[in-house]
């Protein structure tokens, strides 16, 4: 989650854990231990593949973070014995732990077992959704100006927490509709990804991986019984295999579930994750090779992995993108980012799969 999130909820839990003896001091210094694990973005780890997949790796495991959490409460139960051990380790043990399972609802990838095991992601929840938010950041503002505020901090965790099982509740049900929209077709048992659009769980997309094309499916709990839209975008076997065989692609495809794009691009191989983002608006992606030989003879020289800059977004996306989470609009096209009355009006626009 954004720092915000990650202060706000740090700060409620060490307002509820220690507010009663230490006030805003206590609030303060959860939201600064809140974000700690997320300094690891200012290590340079060599590349752009490199900085992108170590990023929430050794700084978010529960192996790590856990003896962190008794080092802490152990070195502060010496500086303040009027609070136990046990109460500091509640303290410090909390908002550590909280702090890369939250992560891991979003979709970008926790290693929360690092140097052991992938990723993990649940991908229930967009790295910024102010429903989440709203109530941590109100009890900590309330508990700021008027200590300690228990009971407005445990609102504030409390309705978070319904948040977040209300966000795994909608996933569910999504994933059941996508699912019953693949029953009986070759993409039934293909590689699936379910994940909230931006801001919010109202509306959700569902990505399906299959041989030389993958599906995007943007479909919302405001929907109704409307049939769901699918687009498809090409995929590239030949790319797919050459980028496996580079050290960064595996890494890449390791990191994201295998959820990439691969294009030539001016003579360079370049890797997107789509996971996070948008078609058309995806923030990483990677030149990780350079084609080396002819049409005939192609081959690939591997080169220290670079980052291409942001796409950019039209500016009517955001406004398409409001109207469509409502239910304003039945579909928005996600090769152009644009609403559209009907599928048909999209690029790429694929039939019911049960009529293929």
């Amino acid at each position: 989650m954004d720092s915000i999130t990650q202060a706000a909820l740090g700060g409620a839990l060490g307002g509820a854990v220690l507010g009663h003896r230490f006030g805003r001091a206590a609030v303060v210094a959860g939201a600064l231990l809140g974000t700690l694990p997320d300094m690891d973005v200012l290590i340079d780890y060599g590349d752009a593949v490199a900085n992108f997949s170590q990023h929430r790796g050794f700084s978010h495991s529960l192996l790590v973070l856990v003896p962190l959490a008794v080092v802490l409460a152990a070195l502060l139960s010496r500086w303040q014995r009027s609070v136990s051990f046990r109460r500091w380790l509640t303290f410090t043990g909390a908002i550590l732990i909280t702090h890369p399972l939250l992560d891991a609802f979003t979709t970008y990838g926790t290693q929360l077992l690092w140097p052991l095991g992938p990723p993990v992601a649940w991908h229930t929840i967009f790295i910024i959704d102010p429903l989440y938010t709203l109530p941590l950041l109100v009890a900590v503002i309330i508990a700021l100006v008027r200590p300690p505020a228990i009971r407005a901090l445990t609102v504030g965790l409390v309705l978070s927490s319904l948040y977040l099982a209300w966000s795994l509740a909608a996933q569910q049900w999504v994933d059941h509709r996508v699912h019953q929209a693949l029953a009986g077709t070759d993409y039934q048992t293909a590689p699936r990804m379910v994940q909230p659009m931006p801001f919010s769980t109202l509306l959700w997309r569902a990505t399906v991986l299959h041989r030389e094309e993958r599906l995007e499916i943007v479909t919302g709990l405001l929907d109704g019984d409307v049939p769901l839209h699918i687009e498809g975008f090409p995929r590239d076997a030949n790319l797919v295999a050459s980028a496996k065989q580079l050290d960064d692609g595996r890494r890449l495809e390791w990191f994201t579930g295998g959820f990439l794009d691969y294009r030539l691009e001016d003579g360079r191989l370049v890797a997107t994750d789509i996971r996070l983002g948008v078609p058309g608006a995806h923030p990483f992606q990677f030149v990780i090779a350079e084609a080396q030989g002819g049409p005939d003879n192609l081959a690939w020289q591997a080169v220290r992995s670079t980052r291409l800059g942001r796409p950019m977004v039209n500016e009517d996306a955001w406004p398409a993108l409001f109207r469509r989470t409502l239910a304003l609009s039945p579909v928005l096209c996600l090769h152009e980012l644009k609403l559209a009355s009907s599928g048909a009006a999209c690029e790429g626009t694929l039939p019911p799969l049960g009529s293929q």
